[in-house]
């Protein structure tokens, strides 16, 4: 496994652990240190890493800073009714340009994934999420994307890779290996009609704060996501003010940990990234501790994945034919947690196959049989074909 970049946690930091409670996450994690080195991955699930630059970040200067602040809460937590094996991997240093950076992130991900390990990305601005997605170059297949986000951080296409602009660049450069990209949260004043435009035109699915307000439309979209990239700012201010661009709408923090929630509970999900955290600008350590939640809430969800997508046997599910004038549309339930998909025919392509199943909901059923066509399926099928 390429894991050189990593750095070891430095000893205040474990001198400062050290009084914490003997049931609480810090005995239950084994984390990098100078003195024993990093961590036997061999039954780890769960790698925790932080990234130390926040060069990219466009309007939060010193993002790249304070990831110990999310671990200081996040240790003091109690695991729960669990058993997930979590390392800490330390840290990624900032690199001589923030290209280095990006690399060094590629690789400890991809090693990561490769191993059936979910990497938690810490720290940094939300271009990291560029390095995240190139990880899966390697991987040699089509993955999903969802971000967490009041703006869309598509910039202008000739503007430089930051993390107002490092959507285009997923869209735009090659090899392209996004299948799909979803938006949760984003804020219509901040978003130029153009973009919406755009995005809707490529068949992406763009959901507005208010509608993803109702967090049942969450569930199918995080289920159907390999990498999960959250700013926190999309977070009130009021709930998470360590952001240099803050706002006073978005999710509340309860809102924000029942979202990472169901992003662990998605079988597909192998990377979640949460990013833009300013420890500078933080009050009282309110958005670190909210963050260590979010990681709490990620890992609980983990430990409840059901482990029925894609679907391995018939017998594990209920097959549902709804007639219709175009074509019929075919649902699966699953007996083991109740959930649906809709099955999409594609063209005979290997590299569709893990996406010829969309995750849906009941009411998309319902709606179905009523002869109502779900926009989901549609634009797989039109991505598909």
């Amino acid at each position: 496994m390429n894991l050189d970049f990593l750095l070891p946690l430095e000893e205040p930091f474990f001198e400062m652990i050290s009084d914490y409670s003997e049931t609480s996450l810090s005995y239950f994690t084994a984390i990098h240190s100078k003195e024993k080195g990093l961590p036997d991955l061999e039954n780890v699930s769960i790698a925790i890493l932080g990234v130390q630059d926040g060069r990219g970040a466009v309007g939060n200067d010193t993002t790249g800073y304070g990831v110990d602040a999310i671990r200081s809460y996040f240790y003091k937590l109690y695991p729960g009714n669990w058993s997930v094996n979590i390392a800490d991997l330390g840290n990624i240093p900032q690199g001589n340009t923030v290209s280095d950076t990006y690399f060094a992130l590629r690789e400890v991900i991809a090693s990561l994934v490769k191993k059936n390990i979910v990497p938690i990305i810490l720290g940094g601005g939300q271009d990291l999420t560029y390095a995240n997605y190139r990880a899966y170059d390697q991987l040699e297949q089509l993955v999903n994307i969802v971000t967490v986000d009041s703006k869309f951080d598509l910039g202008a296409i000739d503007s430089p890779l930051d993390s107002s602009s490092f959507l285009s660049k997923i869209v735009m450069e090659e090899p392209a290996n996004m299948f799909n990209y979803s938006n949760i949260g984003y804020q219509t004043f901040f978003n130029a009609q153009e973009e919406i435009d755009l995005l809707q035109s490529l068949s992406f699915d763009t959901y507005r704060l208010g509608e993803a307000k109702d967090l049942k439309i969450v569930e199918p979209i995080m289920r159907d996501a390999d990498i999960v990239s959250i700013d926190i700012g999309a977070v009130r201010m009021s709930d998470a003010p360590a952001n240099g661009n803050a706002t006073p709408n978005g999710f509340y923090g309860d809102d924000i940990c029942a979202i990472s929630r169901y992003a662990g509970i998605s079988d597909k999900v192998t990377s979640f990234g949460i990013y833009e955290f300013n420890n500078r600008l933080d009050n009282n350590g309110q958005t670190a501790h909210l963050i260590a939640q979010m990681i709490w809430y990620f890992v609980e969800g983990f430990s409840f994945r059901a482990k029925d997508y894609p679907y391995c046997t018939k017998e594990s599910y209920l097959k549902f034919i709804v007639p219709h004038e175009e074509e019929d549309m075919i649902f699966y339930k699953s007996h083991k947690s109740g959930r649906w998909w809709l099955e999409i025919h594609s063209r005979d392509d290997n590299k569709y196959k893990r996406h010829a199943l969309i995750p849906c909901t009941h009411q998309d059923y319902l709606d179905a049989t009523d002869q109502k066509v779900p926009e989901r399926w549609y634009k797989a099928l039109k991505k598909i074909n």
